[in-house]
């Protein structure tokens, strides 16, 4: 076997993926350009600024009557009353703080939506990446098929083989260029998806190959260690937070109003000035709010405890299919390494020690194991992608 063919084989068996230079400089330029990224941004911001409106006092009153006697001799009367009503005094200060963590809630929904693309980005690139890999492998077997047909285009022509042979010779380079074509459609169509990530503007991705980084040793200590990095637990741990206060500002709203203003009064002759105090009395106004608030608070721990399994599992899920991969890898590896290569091949063709479809059949079985090798390298690297989604 031919241990320099293993070795760059065995450089693309990583056991793990955190993004490579290359791939963090796509993503950056992504999260510059995406023009959803940018709405979202911008409507974030909008949000912001919408938690902060309505927090604050009432707007003061002021009334003014003008008032004609009847009969005319009993003159007339001014009015003139300022006024400012106010909710229970503690219920601004919940409701500053209920705006501050929906802003909280807010970057957090930013930050799902832009985790969302940059995954979309991230999976394109790792799928490149084989492709890539896959397309360098393919332009060698087209060449090694062209040399293959030339020699028996040859052989035919000074009456060494027959029609069938040079036919089979014909067809194996068909297949050859065939997968080569299609698998350069399928890498400009995922390059074609990239670019409309990237606002427009066209990536020139060529890497492949996968740096190897390690997967945790223990799931469960890594998921603890990574819980508060976790967006999603992030967002349904805020709701909760949010509904807490929200029945603090509940049962300040349900206490009493206040009004207190100026007021001043004039008649023929009289005039009279003083303080306006008023008091609404909450009776049936806000029945079963509090009740509410409660009901929801419950929902939003649900919701939150709910949203930590599956979160759980679902990087769990990842990160079993990960290590079932990497196993899987080592076993092509170790099967490679007992496959003839192309070039001991080739020269038992020469030699005529075996016939064309016997050496079809032998470079076939081993050009399967490379494709299963870089096939599942790259199922690897999706499921570690996948794994590590929130470190986006």
């Amino acid at each position: 076997m031919n241990r320099i063919l293993i070795n760059s084989l065995l450089l693309l068996l990583p056991f793990g993926i955190m993004a490579q230079p290359d791939i963090k400089q796509v993503l950056s330029e992504i999260e510059q350009n995406n023009t959803t990224l940018n709405a979202f941004r911008n409507l974030n911001e909008a949000q912001k600024v919408e938690n902060k409106t309505g927090i604050y006092l009432e707007n003061p009153e002021v009334e003014f009557h003008y008032l004609w006697g009847d009969p005319a001799a009993m003159g007339t009367r001014q009015d003139f009353v300022v006024s400012q009503s106010f909710d229970f005094p503690t219920s601004y200060g919940f409701r500053k703080q209920i705006a501050n963590v929906q802003n909280k809630q807010a970057d957090l929904d930013f930050q799902m939506k832009r985790k969302n693309i940059l995954f979309q980005a991230k999976t394109i690139c790792t799928e490149l990446i084989y492709l890539n890999a896959m397309n360098s492998e393919l332009e060698k077997r087209v060449q090694h098929a062209r040399q293959i047909s030339e020699a028996y285009n040859a052989k035919f022509e000074n009456g060494e083989t027959n029609i069938i042979e040079k036919n089979k010779a014909q067809l194996n380079l068909l297949n050859a260029r065939k997968a080569l074509q299609e698998n350069e459609t399928e890498r400009e169509t995922l390059l074609a998806e990239l670019k409309r990530l990237n606002g427009g503007t066209s990536v020139n991705f060529n890497v492949s190959e996968f740096s190897e980084v390690q997967l945790p040793l223990d799931f469960d200590n890594w998921f603890a260690e990574n819980e508060k990095q976790n967006t999603l637990l992030q967002q349904v741990s805020q709701k909760v937070e949010m509904r807490e206060k929200q029945i603090k500002l509940t049962k300040a709203l349900n206490l009493p109003k206040f009004s207190t203003g100026y007021m001043s009064e004039s008649v023929e002759g009289e005039a009279f000035k003083g303080i306006a105090l008023g008091v609404s009395i909450p009776l049936w106004e806000n029945k079963n709010t509090l009740k509410l608030a409660r009901l929801q608070q419950k929902v939003a721990q649900e919701v939150a405890a709910d949203a930590r399994v599956q979160s759980y599992n679902r990087l769990k899920t990842h990160y079993e299919k990960a290590k079932r991969l990497q196993e899987t890898l080592a076993d092509y590896t170790e099967v490679l390494e007992s496959v003839n290569s192309t070039l001991l091949l080739k020269k038992a063709l020469d030699a005529g020690e075996i016939s064309l479809i016997e050496y079809m059949m032998e470079l076939s079985l081993y050009y399967d194991t490379i494709d299963n090798i870089l096939s599942t390298n790259n199922e690897l690297h999706q499921a570690l992608a996948g794994l590590y989604y929130y470190e986006l």
